[in-house]
């Protein structure tokens, strides 16, 4: 796979089913070099064996979601101005009518029961910002006050002066008469030509105030909306959540579940029978607690909430990680070495295996005893699965775009490292006898994982010529808990242990693999490690620094997450921050380094980057510092097309010239 061939990994996203289970309606979406953005559109399969076919022909249309009676499909679209609003069309097709006009866009929503309304979250700029006064430039914007611990979000900016609240609008019809642009008429001065309208209905405002409100799900009956409300603390973080429920009717809400409860909510859902489940973890007596946080199924009983799951050995917290009541059941996502399956479990906290092996889920819908479910796997980077009994059957083809690009199988590796403690990875290896130059890449998390599914990073290095030795060291998502939690306060000792034996292990296993010849890179955590690693061992023929967690004691006044992430995991004592701290160890590394970093990544500042960059020059290192303009911590894997392929550009110039294949 070349850098280019991005445009084949086609994403499929959570699909919705049909309440008869005759159909399911699901987003696909790719990297477009061409538009310099991820495109997609709705896709329509009849079920069970139907041929899935294109729906819309939007830029970037996703998220869809039936109505109740099934006829109508309200979805995400970006509008004139590139907002992302509610669109709704029919299930057979035609053209979408727009339900929303919010100002910033819509982040979340869904069906009322009787699919007559609409409830969804937006962001409410304060006016004055974000474009509410026409030609007021950013830049001469009223000055910000700023009274809590935490002012910005990655991939989005500040917080505190666009609150996301919570609306109500009626249910477009999608045969109604569309609206025409008005022509200009004479009339008396001062009285203004009438405008075109894009919506039919006016939204209604449910929620006011400085909280933000975060999820959006309508109780059984229709007449409240359970959300998650969101204060910015003003003295400490606190990532206990509570919920409540909004009467649609507007006459006020109520309490469904206190912060004192000690959940942090990712998901909730509600059953038919109006029963209310959450994925959550549990926060610790201090509110922020998150290290492994051992994400559960949760059910609200009168007497509060019960835990189905167990959280030690269950992994339910994958990014986009969702619930899917099934009658008295619930369908879930757990990750499993390198793996993420299907789950169903009832109320009792039975579970039972429905999608398992070599295969990551993503979104999933079910009717009945048919169950519709989006998944990564090893040749693929996206496809959509239907599942009846034991009958599990492929619906799409997408990754054969990406197969005929050329793609290569690794091998499953463990290794035992120097404590015994098994280590699991793979291996991903050029065609041919060797020998081949070899490069330990290691992932991001650091509660995260390698997974089977296919990885252009991994991909491209190995059609470059690179050998790519990566596993999942302590600290890693996917292993239990306790895996997980083994290097808080305790980071570059297990984790750097784990990842140089199981690379040791990878060299002995192969001998095509040159050991004499081996970079190191990693991005966010992964950048951590590998600048940790660079401190201490001096074999390396060069190293890739990216997107990192360099500096913990800045980190903690610049990240969107500086609030509470370095305190959880190298702890607040000065001198135990400064022994898990590649700045305080920079002055050791002799590697060959590229720091590589986008400008407004808000996760792991650009300061981290900077300072870490001039470091190694004040120390004599061969370094070079690349920054992508208008990214974010996302950029490897959401940036702008071009960017990407750009960033490998980068990427393979540093190895040809510190760790040439020849």
């Amino acid at each position: 796979m070349r850098a280019s061939d991005i445009e084949t990994l086609v994403a499929v996203g959570r699909p919705d089913i049909a309440s008869d289970g005759s159909f399911a309606v699901f987003a696909a979406s790719r990297p477009d070099l061409a538009a310099n953005r991820s495109v997609g559109q709705l896709w329509r399969v009849d079920l069970p064996d139907g041929t899935p076919r294109r729906l819309t022909r939007g830029t970037a249309d996703s998220s869809p979601r039936l109505s109740p009676d099934g006829r109508s499909i309200a979805f995400i679209r970006g509008d004139a101005q590139g907002r992302g609003q509610i669109f709704v069309v029919d299930v057979g097709g035609g053209e979408p009518v727009q339900a929303t006009d919010a100002p910033a866009g819509v982040d979340g929503f869904d069906w009322s029961p009787d699919g007559d309304q609409l409830a969804f979250t937006a962001r409410v700029p304060e006016h004055g910002r974000y474009g509410t006064v026409e030609k007021l430039d950013a830049a001469a914007e009223a000055p910000r006050r700023i009274t809590g611990v935490r002012w910005h979000a990655d991939g989005l900016g500040y917080l505190a002066d666009r609150p996301a609240h919570l609306f109500v609008v009626a249910a477009p019809a999608t045969d109604a008469e569309p609206f025409y642009e008005p022509a200009a008429v004479a009339l008396p001065d001062g009285v203004p030509q009438p405008e075109r309208r894009v919506v039919a209905a006016t939204a209604r405002q449910l929620t006011d105030g400085s909280t933000s409100h975060g999820g959006v799900v309508f109780s059984a009956d229709g007449t409240e909306i359970l959300t998650v409300p969101d204060d910015i603390e003003p003295a400490c973080r606190d990532l206990r959540s509570r919920v409540i429920a909004v009467r649609v009717d507007g006459s006020g809400s109520r309490e469904v579940l206190p912060a004192d409860a000690g959940l942090g909510i990712s998901d909730l859902a509600v059953a038919d029978d109006g029963a209310v489940l959450l994925l959550a973890y549990e926060t610790g007596p201090d509110g922020i607690d998150f290290v492994a946080p051992g994400v559960a199924l949760w059910l609200l009983d009168a007497g509060g909430p019960r835990r189905l799951t167990d959280a030690e050995t269950m992994d339910l917290g994958e990014v986009g990680s969702h619930l899917t009541p099934v009658g008295e059941d619930i369908l879930v996502q757990d990750r499993l070495h390198g793996r993420v399956r299907l789950l169903r479990i009832d109320r009792r906290g039975g579970s039972v295996e429905l999608v398992g092996g070599d295969i990551e889920v993503g979104g999933h819908a079910a009717s009945g005893d048919r169950i519709v479910f989006s998944g990564a796997v090893p040749d693929s980077f996206g496809e959509l699965f239907v599942l009846e009994g034991e009958q599990r059957r492929q619906l799409t083809a997408f990754g054969g775009a990406a197969a005929a690009a050329g793609i290569v199988a690794p091998r499953e590796l463990t290794v035992d490292g120097r404590d015994g403690y098994p280590v699991h990875g793979w291996v991903a290896t050029p065609g041919g006898e060797g020998p081949f130059p070899v490069i330990l890449q290691i992932h991001g998390g650091p509660y995260a994982s390698h997974g089977i599914h296919l990885f252009d990073e991994t991909q491209v290095l190995v059609d470059a010529g690179y050998a790519v030795v990566y596993c999942n060291p302590r600290g890693s998502a996917g292993y239990g808990r306790s895996h997980g939690r083994s290097i808080r306060h305790a980071m570059g000792t297990l984790d750097f242990h784990d990842v140089i034996d199981f690379l040791d292990g990878a060299l002995e296993s192969d001998e095509r693999l040159d050991a004499a010849r081996v970079g190191v890179m990693g991005g966010s955590y992964g950048g951590y490690l590998t600048a940790w690693i660079i401190a201490h061992e001096h074999r390396f023929a060069g190293a890739i620094v990216e997107r990192g967690f360099l500096d913990p004691v800045s980190f903690r006044g610049t990240s969107d997450i500086g609030s509470f992430f370095g305190d959880e995991y190298v702890g607040v004592e000065a001198e135990a921050v400064e022994a898990q701290s590649p700045m305080a160890v920079v002055e050791r590394v002799r590697t060959p380094t590229l720091v590589l970093h986008s400008e407004q990544d808000y996760r792991c500042p650009l300061e981290q980057a900077t300072r870490y960059y001039s470091a190694l020059k004040r120390g004599g290192v061969d370094a070079e510092l690349v920054v992508f303009p208008g990214e974010g911590h996302e950029l490897s894997r959401a940036g702008r097309p071009r960017h990407r392929v750009q960033r490998f550009e980068v990427i393979l110039d540093w190895w040809r010239r510190y760790l040439p294949v020849g």
